[in-house]
């Protein structure tokens, strides 16, 4: 197919594009292409295709008056263009166009309409009241290298199993670091799929994947472990997360998927007198699903513990809670180093809050001891040595 100015023009957002490139390169399957009504249908009744899960119907609905406008003006056998942020991005062959429910949608989705839920209120303002679907072909889509990076990993070092989780480490915190080693432990190769999400909230992307790069490099055989980042789109929000989660690293080449007992996608039920969870939904992927332990700080082991095998009670126990640790940094505290190791936290902070000290060497020598030599000393090095400080107990 090939792209005109003179053709109908429809357009859509990063996350739209990034799950139309996840198609394209084999990532969703058995998804291969944007379905039509019947079989949107057939999803939402069996909730499979081709015999393997997935979890709601893979559409495109962009909204805008402008969209809908165009989106009910066309014809089958029309071509049209796909613009993203000015560019254009793809080039779609119309087959059907039909009439969705937004707010149906979110449901499939997030298990709820509910507009203060953020992820429906996010994704309901990006929905159109029509769909469309047809073959499309995107414009100078790049090679997916995150795929033969893998498969080249495993050729290296003969890895039989290829283990996977999936994460924000936002921030990495001590519990991260537990959990990557004990799936690790039990593996050939672990890929880390490191969520990428479209705004700036919270940590960048880099700063993640910096932290997490200095952790494996330094503390893991790192020829074992791989970072992939994953575009973080609505199809990845709501109770069906762990499923395209699966999907996703079964596509990637993984055999195994770790996921922590506090994931938001997880959700327990109960079903014919037991208890059941997402993960006994999935059929017909082959992948191995493992639900790891919560891991605590206890006071009384002194040591990070999984909730399952510490016998000392909550009030011993400190929980990894992302927010607060967000919180922390985001007012330039250091935390402690028994939930985020101290090279981490350091160099966040050098990061979040550049060039904050006025006279940052004449601070350090007055704070810390030093070998006598003037050397110069950046904003990392200073809050590392302020954590040696903090560690000192001979007069606490």
């Amino acid at each position: 197919m090939t792209s005109s100015r003179k053709n109908k023009t429809l357009y859509i957002d990063k996350e739209a594009a990034s799950a139309l490139e996840l198609v394209k390169d084999g990532l969703l399957l058995p998804v291969t292409k944007l379905m039509s009504e019947a079989e949107s249908q057939e999803v939402l009744r069996t909730g499979l295709i081709d015999g393997k899960t997935f979890p709601f119907p893979f559409i495109l609905a962009p909204s805008g008056k402008k969209n809908e406008e165009i989106i009910k003006s066309l014809e089958v056998g029309e071509e049209i263009v796909l613009l993203c942020d000015g560019v254009e991005y793809a080039t779609l062959k119309v087959d059907e166009v039909f009439k969705i429910d937004p707010k149906e949608r979110v449901k499939q989705i997030y298990g709820t309409d509910d507009l203060s839920h953020p992820g429906v209120l996010a994704t309901i303002k990006r929905l159109g009241n029509f769909a469309i679907c047809g073959e499309y072909e995107l414009h100078n889509h790049p090679f997916n290298e995150s795929k033969e990076r893998i498969k080249e990993a495993k050729e290296i070092i003969e890895a039989k199993h290829v283990s996977s989780l999936v994460m924000a480490a936002n921030p990495l915190h001590r519990a991260h670091e537990k959990l990557i080693r004990q799936t690790l432990d039990g593996t050939d190769l672990l890929v880390i799929f490191l969520l990428k999400p479209y705004d700036n909230a919270n940590l960048s992307y880099e700063i993640r994947k910096e932290s997490l790069e200095y952790f494996i490099n330094n503390y893991l055989p790192k020829n074992r472990v791989l970072i992939v980042p994953l575009e973080n789109s609505y199809i990845f929000a709501g109770y069906n997360e762990i499923i395209i989660d699966a999907i996703v690293a079964k596509n990637y080449g993984c055999d195994r998927l770790t996921i922590g007992r506090n994931h938001a996608g997880l959700g327990m039920f109960y079903d014919c007198n037991s208890n059941k969870s997402i993960v006994d939904r999935v059929t017909g992927i082959d992948l191995e699903i493992t639900v790891a332990s919560e891991y605590v700080y206890c006071n009384e082991c002194r040591t990070l513990v999984s909730k399952n095998t510490c016998p000392h009670g909550q009030h011993h126990q400190i929980s990894y809670h992302s927010d607060s640790l967000l919180e922390l940094l985001e007012y330039g505290l250091l935390p402690p180093a028994v939930l985020i190791r101290k090279e981490i936290s350091s160099f966040i902070l050098s990061k979040q809050f550049p060039n904050r000290f006025k006279n940052l060497e004449k601070l350090y020598y007055d704070t810390f001891p030093v070998t006598g030599l003037l050397e110069e000393h950046t904003e990392k090095d200073f809050y590392l040595e302020l954590m040696k400080l903090y560690q000192t107990t001979s007069l606490t």
